[in-house]
């Protein structure tokens, strides 16, 4: 990996923060966007479907992510097509079980076969991507979010999950892969290589694109250049005998 203009894999933006929403919209070699119910709350968000909209409207043409938070599948449905009226370039994120361990597999199936494009959400295991994939429609397009970054914060490397995820979900072409809470910008370099179909990253990792192939021995002189102009700008001094 060079620049960033080898990557393949498609970059999504990740966070409900409006103006860096639209900061990256900005830029084109972002190709979508996703966001949960614990990102809107932290960013202050108290009314969920005007913040939606208002989404929407700063980025009508790409895709865009928007969960359900109900905890009863019923509900969870409602909700769902609810959320899909919202634009033609929404996904609807379902949570690949509820609070209770049960399984959306019927849910996501009614909805898939609906026309309503999903990205399954929460994903940590293989038996979770199987079960997914032989509920979708062959028909309509979907987003399968396997959470790497919790993956290996348990101390797991991720990549030979996200590897065997790929090869199941062969059985439906339309079900893109999605490398979700990367930790570092190295993990969109793995994704890349493996072949995953797309990753989402907040804006501090993607902000750190233009490292990508960046010369070690200059970077190596920029931080020693950098510890030294901050010891300077700090006054500090050490008394020598």
């Amino acid at each position: 990996m060079s620049k960033q203009s080898d990557l393949k894999i498609k970059l999504f933006a990740d966070g409900a923060d409006l103006a860096g929403i639209k900061a990256m919209y900005a830029k084109p070699w972002i190709k979508g966007f996703t966001t949960n119910p614990t990102l809107m709350r932290k960013a202050g968000i108290t009314e969920y479907k005007a913040f939606a909209l208002e989404v929407l409207r700063a980025v009508p043409d790409r895709p865009v992510s928007f969960e359900v938070f109900a905890d009863e599948f019923d509900e969870m449905e409602a909700q769902a097509m609810e959320i899909n009226s919202w634009g033609p370039n929404v996904n609807v994120k379902i949570p690949v079980t509820n609070t209770k361990r049960q399984f959306a597999g019927p849910l996501i199936r009614r909805l898939s076969e609906a026309g309503v494009q999903l990205n399954i959400t929460a994903v940590l295991t293989l038996d979770q991507v199987k079960g997914i994939t032989e509920h979708l429609s062959a028909k309509t397009p979907a987003i399968i979010s396997v959470f790497a970054g919790r993956i290996a914060d348990t101390g797991t490397d991720p990549v030979p999950v996200m590897r065997q995820a790929l090869a199941i979900m062969k059985a439906k072409p339309k079900a893109e892969l999605l490398w979700a809470s990367p930790r570092e910008l190295l993990n969109i370099v793995q994704a890349n290589e493996i072949g995953c179909h797309i990753i989402t990253a907040t804006n501090d990792i993607l902000n750190k694109l233009s490292l990508l192939g960046k010369d070690h021995s200059d970077y190596s002189l920029e931080t020693v250049q950098m510890f030294y102009k901050d010891a300077s700008a700090a006054g500090y001094t050490i008394a020598c005998a």
